[in-house]
């Protein structure tokens, strides 16, 4: 037996093991902890789908997109609009009625895993439909072309009212999403994008980050690389954005605008610019620190002075920790470091573990 297979063996059995480990933790923490953590936990998880996939366009192929909130909105409006019960959407589409065949049908729970997919995917094909012009762009006219994207579906999302209901947004979307689905989506998330990145595939993505003229003489194809990563962070943004509105139960223009994209680009920038564990880490640590933060916008007395509560001092305070980073850790917490094979044996099995 060679020695590849016996790498590949382990990684198999490491591979099951996490997910025993994932599984392991997901009974665990719904019996022992309370609404509020697992509140806190599924929307860790769904951060880490999103980030994960923004990463591997602006981190591992290294270009510049801003408009990851543009997926999430079209995977999130799409679940929605599938998952929400007919006689609910009666009572929402009160100034006009949903379009046919929308109004016509209701996805049953047994077919969220569907509507999730369909969600992914519509923002996948919009992503490819976006991808083909923009991707021919570099640097700063590339982050303003998928910005501009991203306005433009929150502006029709406020105007295209038979289909969004506006500015209103719809209400009452059934709260499918649970840890159970969170952790399994940010788990495959981490593991489908992570093989991608190790293949050859994902070689090519880093050659094209580091000299996209190198690449391609080395042959190269760089538009159908860059299309191919762009459409499948795509997907797991639109995946993120259907979680995300069955846990909160609505979905409105507002709760898709820039912030959402700019909460990601903290997110892979405190992390480390294409390494896959540090946006994992960092968006997990980031959810926890949006709630503890919750403090600095609530007003405080202080003997005989009162403060009042600033709303927005959250995204403040992250700003100042990214300036501060930026000035001693250029690269992120990680850099573009990876938690290795190896790694993970030696925490799980102790030091004899990498020989």
């Amino acid at each position: 037996m060679t020695v590849e297979k016996i790498s590949a063996r382990c990684r198999l059995f490491l591979t099951v093991f996490l997910f025993g480990l994932l599984v392991l933790g997901v009974v665990l923490a719904e019996r022992y902890l309370n609404a509020y953590l697992i509140r806190i936990l599924n929307t860790a998880c769904i951060y880490v789908v999103a980030a994960v996939a923004y990463n591997l366009v602006n981190g591992v192929t290294g270009q510049f997109s801003l408009g990851p909130n543009a997926f999430m909105a079209i995977g999130g409006y799409t679940v929605a609009l599938l998952m929400l019960p007919l006689a609910q959407k009666k009572e929402v589409y009160f100034l006009q009625p949903l379009i046919w065949p929308l109004n016509a049908f209701s996805f049953p729970p047994s077919l969220f895993i569907v509507a999730l997919f369909l969600g992914g995917l519509l923002a996948a094909l919009f992503a490819l439909l976006i991808g083909i012009p923009t991707l021919r762009l570099r640097g700063d006219y590339l982050a303003i072309a998928t910005f501009g994207f991203g306005e433009i579906v929150i502006v029709l999302a406020n105007n295209l009212i038979p289909i969004t209901n506006g500015a209103l947004g719809i209400k009452g979307i059934p709260e499918y999403t649970n840890l159970w689905w969170t952790a399994n989506w940010a788990f495959w998330t981490v593991f489908v994008v992570k093989n991608l990145v190790n293949s050859s595939f994902g070689r090519a993505l880093k050659a094209i980050r580091e000299n996209e003229i190198a690449a391609e003489a080395m042959g190269v194809n760089l538009f159908r690389h860059k299309l191919l990563a762009f459409v499948l962070s795509g997907f797991f943004a639109g995946v993120a954005g259907g979680l995300f509105v069955t846990l909160i139960s609505t979905v409105s223009p507002t709760l898709f605008t820039f912030s959402m994209t700019f909460n990601l680009l903290i997110i892979i920038v405190l992390g480390g610019l294409g390494s896959i564990t540090g946006s994992t880490v960092t968006a997990i640590l980031f959810a926890f620190l949006q709630e503890l933060l919750r403090e600095v916008e609530a007003p405080h007395t202080i003997g005989s002075w009162t403060f009042p509560g600033i709303p927005g001092m959250r995204m403040v305070v992250f700003s100042v920790i990214l300036v501060v980073l930026m000035i001693f850790y250029r690269r992120g917490l990680f850099g573009q470091r990876e938690l290795s094979f190896e790694d993970v044996l030696c925490l799980l099995f102790g030091r004899k573990a990498r020989a």
